[in-house]
């Protein structure tokens, strides 16, 4: 649990859970409520880098809420951040920038619903695919996304400047 989070303890099955949705993050309060569920991917960036990627051009982050009405506040549980980005062989792809589940509710089927959500989402764009890359000692987010049907393709590299 990272201090602050107050996400804690809501016993979310979001299979279970009919009061549960995916929608955009898009007020000051939901990404105050975002922030620290990034940084639990993201711990080593600054909490006002984080919430710079509100401002990001082709940057949606969509939260999986609990407990409320679909347009209600709900409690935010799970986060995904998603462009649409040509990468691969020039295909329109959905590009996963950050799928972060709050730690105390990873495999509940959380993250299974936000990867279908950007499923969803990017089949109404016209990608091709959905794609990102994943640091290679998070063996257990690789087996995630292996799961969920996604196939390992080539490698990602870089180079810091």
């Amino acid at each position: 649990m990272v201090p602050g989070d107050e996400t804690a303890d809501t016993g979310h099955d979001p299979e279970t859970d009919p009061a549960t949705t995916v929608r955009e993050v898009t007020t000051d309060a939901e990404w105050d409520a975002a922030v620290p569920l990034l940084r639990q991917l993201w711990s080593d960036a600054d909490p006002e880098f984080v919430r710079s990627w509100r401002e990001e051009d082709d940057y949606h982050l969509f939260g999986l809420f609990a407990g409320g009405a679909p347009t209600g506040a709900g409690m935010l549980v799970g986060v995904v951040g998603v462009s649409v980005q040509r990468v691969l062989h020039h295909r329109r792809h959905a590009w996963v920038h950050d799928l972060v589940v709050d730690e105390p509710r990873r495999s509940s089927g959380v993250g299974t619903e936000l990867l279908a959500f950007v499923e969803r989402w990017a089949d109404e764009r016209d990608c091709e695919y959905v794609a990102l890359a994943n640091r290679l000692d998070n063996e257990d987010a690789l087996s995630f996304y292996e799961a969920a049907g996604m196939e390992r393709w080539g490698y990602v590299v870089e180079q810091e400047l």
